[in-house]
């Protein structure tokens, strides 16, 4: 693809400037490197996202969302060396593509250290694809929740809940003061261990805004009366998460507030955290969880001051984010995939007539000798027939006349005088135009049995493969085929 670099050739995404977080000054843009930190929102193509992600390959699946039809969340490697989160819709998600890229332009506009930014997003056909910075550190569900080595520790806690604030803050400030289901899963690290806020939740996510989704002992009081989401709303899910930073559980709001009541604050705290904490920088927490669940929505405080009452309790301001998280600086950076060639490219994107030209350019070249025992004259009538058969076939080849090329290739074939890797790979492909594509899988596989490094023969059997629906059997196809191809390229 050769129009690709040009379009997406991002610059630096990330600030070196290592902000305390006492610092409000300016959260705008990546922070101090304004609005070149990050590229402006852009329309991606399919076809980028597509090799960005290996095909949606499932092997590079870090979230889903949803039973029956899963809103999935990829990771995927640009062209520039940037990863990204990809997230996918199901289709009946956004059945009006206007309304889907004016709320992704909408999002895309913010631009905060506070939040996993929102990039671009892809909007063809059924498709409806949003782009984010890739948070390569996990989830708050899962170091709060899940962990391995060492609890979170508590002015880790405490960071996580003032970065929080910032960015309903901001947000907010911005005219987003609405955030669907705001849970520990949407709560990211960064790859210096800071807590963001992923924007996908700054979208509505269905075609009328209902999406509140969590399990209702957690959803605010006003959501089960009228089914709306409002910035009221918000708080209160912002108390559930202090809840979950308090007690390193996900304790229904109800059960903790009756602990409250009964001052029985021993039975809500984390045991992990004992010693780690004073008494009045618990109780201060307590404190704000309690004003931001109050059942009547005016009474919740708003992110301003949400903000304000944190700030004012952070310990350890000087510690960085990753050593008070435990990890390694810049730990968890995903692997590199695979770097497709042309001919991957195409297959990923099942870019059948993209295929039909290379296979056209490169001939016989790979049959082996093939092609030279082809051109000699001297034949008997059986074999001038057989040769006959393939000069026809690849004349309806070349004109694209693919069912003369399937009967013609065939009978060169049936002639059984000669065998050729190259004749099975073009009626294969032959074979895919004509929707036939377990006979273009027959085809594929045979000419892998006649040469059986031949990377053609891996990349249409992953053609093929996609096109049969066994996405895991043609990712694997297609990386042996790349594998096979990167060996040839070094001989």
């Amino acid at each position: 693809m050769g129009g690709r670099s040009s379009k997406f050739s991002f610059c630096c995404w990330h600030s070196s400037r290592k902000p305390s977080p006492h610092d409000l000054s300016d959260l705008e843009n990546g922070g101090e490197n304004g609005k070149n930190a990050l590229p402006d929102f852009t329309e991606f193509s399919l076809d980028v996202l597509m090799i960005a992600t290996e095909g949606f390959s499932a092997d590079n699946i870090v979230s889903e969302h949803g039973e029956k039809a899963p809103n999935v969340v990829f990771k995927g490697l640009l062209e520039n060396g940037h990863w990204v989160a990809v997230k996918r819709f199901n289709k009946s998600a956004w059945p009006d593509s206007r309304q889907f890229l004016d709320e992704a332009k909408a999002v895309g506009n913010l631009r905060s250290e506070r939040l996993a930014n929102l990039l671009g997003c892809c909007c063809e056909g059924e498709q409806r694809l949003l782009v984010a910075e890739f948070m390569p550190n996990e989830t708050l569900a899962k170091h709060l929740f899940h962990w391995d080595s060492q609890p979170m520790k508590w002015a880790m806690r405490l960071r996580v809940a003032f970065y929080l604030a910032q960015a309903v803050e901001y947000c907010s400030s911005k005219g987003r003061a609405i955030y669907h289901d705001l849970n520990a899963y949407r709560i990211l690290f960064d790859q210096d261990g800071n807590p963001r806020l992923s924007c996908f939740g700054l979208m509505k996510n269905s075609r009328d805004g209902k999406s509140y989704s969590t399990n209702l002992a957690f959803t605010p009081p006003e959501y089960m009366r009228t089914g709306r989401v409002t910035s009221e709303s918000v708080v209160y899910s912002f108390g559930t998460m202090l809840l979950d930073l308090l007690s390193g559980k996900h304790i229904p709001p109800s059960h903790a507030l009756d602990l409250i009541r009964v001052k029985n604050l021993s039975m809500l705290m984390d045991s992990c955290l004992e010693g780690d904490f004073s008494n009045d920088d618990g109780t201060e927490l307590v404190r704000l969880a309690t004003r931001c669940l109050q059942y009547e929505a005016r009474e919740r405080p708003n992110a301003k001051s949400l903000v304000n009452s944190l700030i004012a309790i952070q310990k350890e301001t000087e510690v960085p984010s990753h050593v008070l998280l435990g990890i390694r600086h810049g730990a968890a950076t995903p692997p590199q995939p695979l770097v497709l060639t042309t001919m991957g490219e195409a297959c990923l994107r099942r870019d059948l007539t993209a295929l039909h030209e290379i296979l056209q350019k490169t001939g016989y070249k790979d049959d082996e000798g093939i092609a030279n025992e082809l051109s000699f004259q001297m034949w008997t009538n059986q074999m001038q027939e057989t040769l006959n058969s393939k000069q026809q076939g690849d004349a309806a080849f070349r004109a694209k006349d693919f069912i003369t090329a399937i009967e013609c290739y065939t009978q060169f074939n049936d002639g059984g005088t000669m065998v050729s890797p190259t004749i099975y790979a073009r009626r294969c492909l032959c074979y895919l135009m004509s929707d036939m594509a377990q006979e273009a899988l027959g085809d594929a596989m045979q000419a892998q049995v006649i040469s059986s490094e031949w990377p053609t023969a891996f990349y249409l059997q992953s053609v093929a493969l996609f096109t049969l629906g066994m996405e895991n059997d043609a990712q694997e196809a297609l990386k042996e085929a790349t594998k096979l191809e990167g060996k040839r390229s070094k001989n």
